[in-house]
């Protein structure tokens, strides 16, 4: 068995993991889990209780949440360079943008997909304040490109820019010119291509 485990469905925030797997390039075993009964069994909730994927087993150590998943896979493994070293001032800008992508462009994009109005004097009550300046905040992330953080890809790249590419593809996030740009050069990484393909032949097996 090895020792990194992958729990995920191809139809899920799994896909982030499954490319992030890919970028380290070391040896993993992926456990297919099924939506409702498998998936909310309570042999997979042993492993995440809330019962939802994408999960990973590391060493015996069980980490879920996707940009927590990403953000500890490139600490794992520093020699992979997916994460700013400890003294490069780079790593505030892999910090700052991996939490602003897991919360406040989180929240913002699940409101504006639920239409969820937040009155403007009730703005400061969340973390995102309103959609307009968490989008826009965007534009100051990407300012130094190619990367989150400058010339280094990074994980925080996988995280941000999937959920760029899924927020433009569904209407919640704003086809900026910069966004756009910046999913094109992360979408034809190898490691990306490679791990939508494997996910594309699992969807295409469940359909035979």
């Amino acid at each position: 068995m090895s020792g990194l485990i992958f729990y995920t469905n191809p139809q899920s925030r799994g896909r982030i993991v499954h490319w992030m797997l890919e970028e380290l390039g070391e040896p993993y075993e992926t456990q297919w889990i099924n939506y409702g009964e498998e998936m909310k069994s309570a042999a997979y909730r042993a492993v995440n209780p809330m019962g939802k994927v994408p999960a990973i087993r590391h060493n015996g150590a069980v980490i879920t949440e996707t940009p927590a998943i990403c953000t500890y896979l490139a600490m794992q493994f520093p020699e992979k360079k997916l994460i700013p070293s400890q003294g490069d001032p780079r790593l505030a800008d892999f910090t700052r943008w991996m939490f602003f992508a897991a919360a406040p462009l989180e929240m913002a994009t699940t409101a504006r997909s639920l239409g969820w109005e937040v009155a403007k004097e009730r703005e400061g009550m969340v973390g995102f304040g309103n959609y307009v300046e968490a989008i826009n905040a965007l534009d100051l992330a990407l300012a130094k490109g190619p990367y989150i953080c400058g010339e280094q890809f990074t994980a925080v790249d996988v995280y941000l820019g999937s959920a760029l590419m899924w927020g433009m593809q569904f209407g919640t996030i704003d086809k900026r010119d910069l966004f756009v740009q910046y999913v094109s050069r992360l979408t034809s990484r190898p490691a990306a291509l490679n791990a939508n393909r494997l996910n594309e032949e699992r969807i295409a097996s469940q359909a035979k």
